[in-house]
Order: C-alpha cells, then structure tokens, then sequence
C-alpha cells in the first residue's frame, strides 16, 4: 500500500486539538490510517516542529506503526522544479516550488510515483499561524 500524504495543516489540527478543524482533520486522518501509513518526509517534519515543545515529543506523537517516514531524493526536486515551471507559465502566482511542490512528491526508488493528498478544503486559512500558539496534545 502506497499510503496517504497529509497535508502539514491538517495534522497539526489533530496535534494541537484545533478548535475549528480538528473534527474534519481527524475524521480524514483516522480513515487513512486505515488503510495505509501516513506519510511525511522531512519537509513536512519540519513544518510541524514548532508545535512541539521538542524533537522528542514530535518524535513520539510520530508514532512509527502510523507514520512513514520518507527520503526526500534529488530527482523529486528535479521533477518538483518542472511543475512548478508548468503552473508559473500557467499563471500561478507562488514565486518559489518548496514546499508545495516538493512536499507532494513521494520519495524512495519510484519518485515519479504519486501518494494521495489530503489537504484541508479549499475554504480554509492555511496560513493561521496557530501552530505555534499552543503545545501539541498527543491524541488516543
């Protein structure tokens, strides 16, 4: 099983117990694991850092039997690097590819091959900063 890629945002609504979409990210969260792993890759790590008073406590909610962790190799930024040419030349307005384009691909020997994506729906503030305003709860 390939697993399921999650967007940085909708696991820091389950980290940090987010009042307004934690329900739906959670929902989405509990379906994949499901099926698969979920999966980050060190961007995505990275990302999710300072909700974490430190590495070893987003080290344990990163729990290996639900998370997998993936390299980020060279050839998926080459690819990342065409996309974003693709979307800039059809009038994306992103000036850099990282994370968003980089972030989607998915590691390992077949970096051509694509993970689903689960991301918040359109609708949402992604860029609400609440990452960083309280201590990441470790949810049951």
């Amino acid at each position: 099983m390939s697993g399921f890629l999650f967007d940085t945002n909708a696991l820091l609504d389950v980290a940090t117990a987010d009042p307004v979409w934690l329900g739906w990210s959670e929902n989405q969260f509990r379906l994949a694991a499901e099926q698969g792993p979920i999966l980050i890759n060190p961007i995505i790590y990275a990302e999710l850092a300072p909700a974490f008073p430190n590495a070893t406590a987003l080290n344990r909610w990163l729990d290996p039997t639900v998370f997998e962790r993936l390299p980020l190799p060279y050839s998926a930024g080459w690819l990342a690097a065409q996309a974003f040419v693709k979307y800039r030349r059809a009038g994306g307005a992103r000036t850099a590819p990282l994370p968003d384009f980089y972030i989607t691909l998915r590691g390992g020997d077949e970096p051509t091959r694509r993970s689903p994506r689960i991301s918040r729906p359109a609708t949402s503030n992604s860029k609400s900063g609440r990452c960083c305003d309280r201590p990441a709860k470790r949810q049951a």
